[in-house]
C-alpha cells in the first residue's frame, strides 16, 4: 500500500486504540500488522527484535496496571500490555516496508504536507551519518587535550551547539543550491500513484475496527 494510505490508516486506528479497551481488538490489530509486515516481505528476525524489544515494556505496564490499577485489575494489565504491542506493530508498518525518502514525498503528495517541512526532515536524516563523525570528532579532540567529556559537562554542549550551528549554516547553503525554494512545489522525476480503492480500503478499516468496538464491545 502506499505509505500515504497507511499512515492515514495508522492514524485511524491508533487515536480510538487510545481509548477503546479491548484485549481482542488489540490482539487483532497487532496480528493484521504482523501478517501485513510479513506480506511486504519483511524479515521475520527483524519482527522478532522488534517484539523482544517492546517485551519489557508491555511486561511493565502489565505488572503495574495489574498490582496498582484501582478496578478490573486483570483487565486492565491486559489491556495496556497488548495495546503497546498493538501501537508498535501500527507504526512499524509504516517505517519498516517504506523509506523514509518514500514516505515523506509521498505525505507531500497525497496529504499536501509541506514541501519545506519535506525536505527539511529528509535533509535532517540523511545528515545521521555526519552527526556520528562530529561527535566522535569531539571526543577525540577533547582525548588530545587530556579531558575527557562527561554527558553534565557544559563544555560538551557547548561544542555540540557550535557543530550544530555550522551544519545548520551548511544544510541551508545546500538546499538553496540544489535549487529549493520555500513555499514553491518541487518536481520529481518519480510520484507513486495512490488508486482510489487504497482510500476505500483505509475507510473500510477504520470504520469496522470503531464500530466492532462500539457496538460488540469485546473484551
Amino acid at each position: 500500500m502506499n505509505p500515504a494510505a497507511v499512515f492515514v490508516l495508522m492514524l485511524g486506528i491508533g487515536i480510538p486504540l487510545t481509548f477503546i479497551k479491548s484485549v481482542i481488538l488489540n490482539v487483532v490489530v497487532s496480528s493484521v500488522c504482523l501478517a501485513y509486515l510479513l506480506f511486504c516481505k519483511v524479515k521475520p528476525r527483524t519482527l522478532l527484535t522488534m517484539l523482544l524489544v517492546a517485551l519489557p515494556l508491555a511486561f511493565g505496564s502489565y505488572v503495574s496496571q495489574r498490582f496498582y490499577a484501582s478496578h478490573d485489575q486483570v483487565h486492565m494489565a491486559w489491556i495496556y500490555a497488548t495495546r503497546i504491542i498493538a501501537y508498535l506493530t501500527l507504526g512499524a508498518t509504516l517505517t519498516l516496508p517504506n523509506s523514509v525518502e518514500k514516505i515523506l514525498f509521498n505525505l507531500a503528495d497525497h496529504l499536501h504536507f509541506s514541501e519545506t517541512f519535506v525536505y527539511g526532515m529528509l535533509s535532517s536524516f540523511n545528515m545521521i551519518h555526519t552527526i556520528k563523525v562530529q561527535w566522535q570528532r569531539i571526543k577525540y579532540s577533547a582525548l588530545v587535550r587530556g579531558e575527557r567529556y562527561r554527558l553534565f559537562q557544559p563544555a560538551l554542549y557547548l561544542r555540540i551547539i557550535v557543530v550544530s550551528l555550522n551544519l545548520s549554516g551548511d544544510l541551508a547553503q545546500a538546499m538553496t543550491s540544489q535549487g529549493f525554494s520555500e513555499g514553491f512545489s518541487r518536481s520529481r522525476y518519480e510520484k507513486d500513484e495512490l488508486p482510489v480503492w487504497q482510500w476505500l480500503l483505509v475507510s473500510i478499516l477504520i470504520v469496522s475496527y470503531v464500530a466492532c468496538a462500539i457496538i460488540f464491545k469485546p473484551w
